[in-house]
């Protein structure tokens, strides 16, 4: 199941796709929906980001050829992590499918995609075994971590450097039978592919990172877990636009602008 956040006519309704078609439901994903039976051509709508998070987490580095590429552009030995590393993110950085990234005037021309698997949390959970962490997950969607390197590598932390406006897009919806296991992620620059990975090629796995989480927190619907990219990454400027596919989810699109 497909489940979309849209706005149509002066609202916003969460609604599931079918085809090219939108039904509307009642309520939300979280606390339970009805279907209305009303529908929509999906091009007739605004998609939107597919819900806001009640908090916002990100896996640090979680894959081994990003650690090794990264290692490389500095001129340093790789340090793989021993752990599964939480950070956190920002909700004022959510953009949506199509609409854009927005580069601020006195970034660098560091500012960089990373194509990620997002994990939706549907259920409270704590205390979860590695069997039983997909127990508490919806779904899944998909991130593009928007990240300025300069910044990133000269601030104390990461407030600007991932948590700017506009560059978190997230989307298109969150598919609900998806299969991390058989997942590919594409991200396309312009239309060529600069970057294609397996999705589920992790360090550290889904299901370890919500045992090790709930060892120590309460994950709630609502919540998320971005969790991280592979390989290089490569700038991107005005004018640009990329797109993020992962198997069994879709492909989400961001056209790049400058600063007015």
């Amino acid at each position: 199941m497909r489940l979309i956040r849209y706005q149509y006519g002066g609202a916003t309704s969460y609604g599931i796709v079918e085809g090219d078609q939108v039904e509307g439901v009642s309520g939300n994903p979280f606390d339970g929906h009805r279907a209305t039976g009303n529908r929509l051509p999906l091009s007739a709508v605004k998609i939107g980001v597919p819900f806001v998070p009640r908090t916002f987490y990100a896996a640090g580095i979680n894959y081994e050829e990003h650690v090794r590429e990264a290692a490389a552009l500095l001129g340093n030995e790789p340090n793989l992590p021993t752990r599964a590393d939480v950070g956190y993110r920002a909700n004022n950085a959510l953009i949506a499918h199509g609409e854009p990234i927005i580069i601020p005037a006195d970034a660098t021309e560091r500012v960089q995609y990373e194509g990620e698997l997002v994990v939706v949390i549907g259920k409270q959970a704590k205390h979860l075994s590695e069997d039983a962490a997909f127990s508490c997950i919806l779904g899944y969607t998909i991130g593009n971590d928007v990240s300025e390197r300069t910044w990133q590598a000269n601030d104390r932390t990461l407030w600007r450097a991932k948590n700017t406006d506009t560059f978190k897009p997230m989307g298109p919806w969150i598919e609900t039978e998806a299969n991390p296991e058989d997942m590919q992620t594409t991200v396309r620059l312009n239309g060529e592919v600069v970057s294609q990975f397996a999705t589920n090629s992790m360090i550290f796995g889904i299901a370890h990172y919500i045992a090790e989480m709930t060892k120590y927190l309460t994950l709630y619907p609502g919540d998320m877990i971005w969790m991280g990219t592979d390989g290089a990454t490569q700038n991107m400027k005005a004018g640009d636009t990329v797109d993020v596919e992962i198997t069994g989810i879709g492909t989400l699109s961001n056209p790049l602008i400058g600063e007015e």
